[in-house]
């Protein structure tokens, strides 16, 4: 019997809805109703609260291909949320460009370094591309933060990449306006995500 087939068995000996057993297990019933129609497995974390529940074994509850699909599945969260923390954490430590003389001007001949929040000394427009691009860097960080457990299709095969083409973008923009430290910053960040995603493949 598979486990999706148990786990159904299991709920319906003890009179439960799965509404019911979600609430038990503080999950949400379509995670039940997913499990129990075998379109996926709980995490490690809920497997074993199952089995507690039930006052079953985990190996009682799957069979030895299950678990090891399972650990996987679980392995590869793991390495998501990681890489979720570390691109989001990068992201939003861009705000030290508003506080921290990352740019240069030039006042009177003489060149000052200053923060993105007193850099005066240039064209509008460009002073608006700087805060446009770091605002939407942080923005980034913080949603890829927010929504680590977001399963939104869309959310999930992007997340990535919008963080990597806004730092590349970052990069570039403050490469060409001679701005060294800061797209020195953002590169040293493009490096560490490309590396994280390097070694996921």
């Amino acid at each position: 019997m598979e486990f999706n087939e148990k786990l159904q068995e299991l709920r319906k000996k003890e009179g439960l809805t799965q509404e019911e057993l979600a609430q038990s297990l503080y999950v949400s019933r379509t995670a039940i109703s997913k499990w129990e129609s075998g379109r996926g497995y709980p995490n490690i974390d809920s497997l074993k609260a199952i089995a507690k529940f039930f006052g079953v074994t985990v190996d009682e509850l799957l069979s030895g291909d299950e678990l090891l699909t399972i650990a996987e599945e679980d392995t590869k969260q793991k390495e998501k949320h990681f890489r979720d923390l570390v691109f989001g954490l990068l992201d939003c430590s861009i705000a030290m460009f508003f506080f921290l003389p990352f740019f240069g001007q030039t006042v009177g001949g003489a060149l000052q370094e200053v923060s993105l929040l007193f850099l005066t000394e240039i064209t509008p427009y460009l002073n608006a591309a700087y805060f446009v691009v770091v605002i939407e860097i942080i923005v980034s960080g913080i949603l890829t933060l927010a929504l680590q457990n977001c399963y939104l299709a869309f959310w999930v095969k992007n997340k990535s990449i919008i963080s990597l083409v806004l730092n590349a973008v970052g990069t570039l923009l403050f490469i060409i306006s001679s701005q060294p430290y800061a797209a020195a910053f953002l590169f040293i960040f493009l490096i560490i995500k490309v590396l994280i995603l390097v070694k996921r493949q």
